[in-house]
């Protein structure tokens, strides 16, 4: 699909992902890569206590995975890219904890794709993490990425 027919289709949910585990061996990897290594993340005991139940996974962890969920998706794809760099985001809200174990998958919506200019697009789009077997999302987000053609 060319950039042009695909900035036909703003307003339009333009892919899902696959389903993916947010297990606690990804939890305490994120952990170690950030040393965010709050007991809420990983010590499975003490987070028994909280109002979570249990260890849930870090919001930044959810976030981070929209590249992963997005190659994981039926998205259409883009002819002739050359690479896609992200931008970054607008009005990231984290909505619901993801629990250890839960499954997540991601929901893109298509915002905005302007071409910046020849050969360069923005892509923008509204992402929403969902939960498996929950009401609320994980968390929702407009994401940029740049597109080179």
């Amino acid at each position: 699909m060319s950039p042009q027919d695909l900035a036909g289709k703003v307003g339009e949910v333009i892919g899902t992902s696959e389903w993916v585990e947010m297990s606690q061996e990804r939890i305490n990897q994120f952990a170690d890569a950030t040393g965010d290594h709050q007991f809420i993340h990983i010590d499975e005991e003490k987070a028994k206590m909280t109002p979570f139940g249990g260890t849930i996974a870090h919001g930044f962890l959810t976030l981070s995975m929209i590249p992963y969920l997005g190659a994981q998706s039926d998205m259409p794809r883009l002819d002739g890219v050359k690479m896609g760099v992200n931008y970054g985001g607008n009005k990231t809200r984290f909505i619901s904890p993801v629990r250890s174990g839960k499954r997540i998958r991601g929901h893109w919506k298509l915002v905005e794709m302007i071409e910046k200019r020849p050969g360069q697009w923005q892509q923008t789009s509204e992402i929403t993490m969902e939960i498996e077997g929950e009401d609320k999302p994980a968390l929702i987000t407009e994401w940029i990425t740049q597109i080179f053609v």
